[in-house]
């Protein structure tokens, strides 16, 4: 199911909370769309499944799935918690307490040298260390957690490496830490993909520390997508004059706590206790299934529009219960008419 077109976390979740199965969702599909205004979407082929099984055999790599007792307990908190994930490596490291840090590809060589001091001293720490094997920061932070745990999320297939410089370093954090890739073997690191990885590296910490980032920039959104998730923001400060800077300085303006240490750092995380949290041990919850009137899609479709709006917003403005809000958005997600952003934004597609 999870390959199916116009089929993603929040509307996975929803389908097998509704339908108890994966088949049972699957034959509901045409039903849905149609209700949506649209086509059912085309059904993942079973053979090309199997391959990607087979392929992640092959490469040495696993799954882990939503609801396993293994799976990372702060990723399953996420409304948008990646239904599965493939890895490399030692997933005992994301039931540690994890500090994901992220920063600019671009990064100044004192940024590199202080983010590798504390990816160090997090790991000497047993905290383990979450990245993105990007350029820059992200680099300099898994060389410095290497020997006491980094986890790498890339946007890519778990077998495609980039930067291509980092296949070295991307196959040490596989062999001695935790490789983890939402994306099916073989795929390329399309730009969409960058902001759905960025959502795992916030997820799966309890904090985010951003050391260099320009004020529009992929590390910003993962600090945004932190707090989104009510986890710490921190940012360590940098020159006004150094536009790498302004971005972290921003942040620590709008609220996120100041660190020039490791030592700041643990005083933020070391109350919480991630074995603490429990992940779902099987199973989807949610509420009853309310079927939608035809009166209740034109109420909602009209106040969809290009611009994105909170689902909550959405509720409020429609008067509907929110069972039901969610039923005409799911029909309208599968009939391909839905975009999801970040924050539980939603717009229509035209």
């Amino acid at each position: 199911m999870l390959r199916s077109a116009n089929i993603g976390p929040i509307s996975y979740r929803q389908l097998l909370a509704r339908f108890g199965t994966a088949s049972a969702a699957l034959g509901a599909l045409p039903m849905l769309a149609a209700r949506g205004g649209g086509r059912a979407p085309v059904i993942a082929d079973p053979a090309l499944v199997r391959r990607e099984i087979a392929t992640v055999e092959r490469l040495g790599a696993r799954y882990v799935f939503l609801g396993d007792p293994d799976y990372p307990a702060l990723l399953a908190e996420l409304e948008t918690a990646p239904p599965a994930l493939i890895l490399r490596g030692d997933l005992g490291l994301a039931h540690r307490t994890c500090i994901a840090m992220v920063g600019a590809r671009n990064a100044s060589a004192a940024a590199c040298r202080f983010a590798r001091q504390l990816a160090l001293g997090l790991a000497d720490a047993g905290v383990t260390v979450v990245s993105g094997l990007a350029r820059g920061v992200d680099t300099a932070a898994h060389i410095g957690a290497i020997g006491g745990g980094t986890i790498g999320v890339i946007a890519s297939g778990i077998d495609v490496t980039f930067p291509p410089e980092n296949r070295e370093l991307q196959e040490r954090v596989a062999t001695e830490g935790l490789l983890l890739a939402e994306q099916p073997p073989g795929t390329e690191p399309l730009a969409r993909f960058f902001p759905s990885r960025n959502r795992i590296i916030a997820g799966l910490a309890v904090g985010t520390v951003v050391v260099e980032a320009a004020p529009k920039s992929g590390s910003l959104i993962t600090a945004r997508l932190a707090a989104e998730a009510a986890r710490d923001v921190m940012a360590v400060p940098g020159s006004p004059l150094d536009p790498r800077a302004q971005g972290c300085n921003l942040l620590i303006r709008e609220g996120a706590t100041l660190v020039q240490s490791v030592d700041d750092i643990l005083e933020m995380v070391r109350p919480i206790d991630p074995r603490a949290v429990r992940a779902p041990a099987h199973g989807f919850e949610g509420p009853p299934p309310e079927d939608a009137s035809d009166a209740d899609r034109r109420v909602v479709t009209g106040l969809l529009g290009p611009v994105p709006v909170s689902v909550d917003e959405l509720i409020r403005q429609s008067g509907l219960a929110p069972a039901v809000v969610q039923t005409v958005l799911l029909e309208l997600e599968l009939a391909g008419r839905l975009e999801r952003h970040a924050g539980a934004r939603i717009s229509r597609i035209d």
